[in-house]
């Protein structure tokens, strides 16, 4: 017997099978899980740009009744929780009913399954963000300018200050509304704002430039009165 032992070459990337619309002859398209953070990430940038107006006024229609109904007719949150859960178990007994009672079979429940795959994608992806935020904190904290660093302090600050006032669902619904309209202002106002930051950082840098002169000018004052006192010192002795 030889002992040679040959390598297997390495295992590939699970697939998924994609039910597409498609012409009888074309085989399933293969999809991969990598594909599934990008098709979130370009429904985050069409809800960001009004590219789906039905999913945004769906999405600001939904948070502005969850805040309505807790914050102002003092809900409870299980209690919503277990409205919807009734209402969504009592459409689909009728709706599963009525498919039997039609089409005499069972309603195909397979699409509604959460994939392995599409499972480690999500999770894949919330790790990525979570090293590109510490990434993030290190580089305003170490390598960015000075007012890099003092915007983010500031900012988290008056988060601080704002989370203070508000309950977290409410500061999740201002969010909601921020994240949906606030990008609409700026691209509509993005040479104002660009104009504006770019005043903001010249003459922060003006007055860190001065600040910094004067900070060596003191500093040298300070080694100047020190090295006059050893010798005095020196010529004392």
């Amino acid at each position: 017997m030889s002992d040679n032992w040959e390598l297997s070459p390495p295992p590939s990337p699970p697939k998924v099978l994609v039910d597409l619309p498609q012409n009888e002859s074309s085989p399933p398209q293969v999809v991969h899980p990598q594909n599934e953070s990008v098709w979130a990430v370009d429904l985050m940038k069409d809800m960001v740009t009004w590219r789906r107006k039905q999913l945004n006024v769906f999405t600001l229609l939904a948070a502005t009744s969850a805040w309505t109904a807790i914050e102002i007719y003092q809900y409870n949150f299980i209690t919503i929780t277990s409205y919807i859960a009734i209402a969504a178990a009592v459409c689909l007994f009728f709706w599963g009913n009525i498919h039997r009672l039609l089409k005499k079979e069972a309603p195909d429940l397979s699409e509604l399954e959460i994939s392995e795959e599409a499972a480690i994608g999500c999770a894949n992806s919330v790790r990525r963000k979570c090293e590109e935020g510490v990434r993030l904190m290190f580089r305003v904290s170490v390598e960015s300018e000075w007012f890099v660093f003092a915007g983010a302090v500031v900012s988290l600050y008056l988060l601080s200050l704002l989370a203070g006032q508000f309950d977290l669902l409410t500061l999740f619904f201002m969010g909601v509304v921020g994240g949906l309209t606030l990008p609409v202002i700026y691209a509509k106002n993005e040479g104002r704002i660009r104009g504006f930051g770019e005043v903001v950082r010249i003459k922060s840098r003006r007055f860190y430039s001065m600040a910094e002169d004067k900070f060596q000018m003191m500093k040298n004052k300070i080694t100047a009165a020190g090295r006059g006192k050893e010798i005095k010192e020196k010529k004392m002795e």
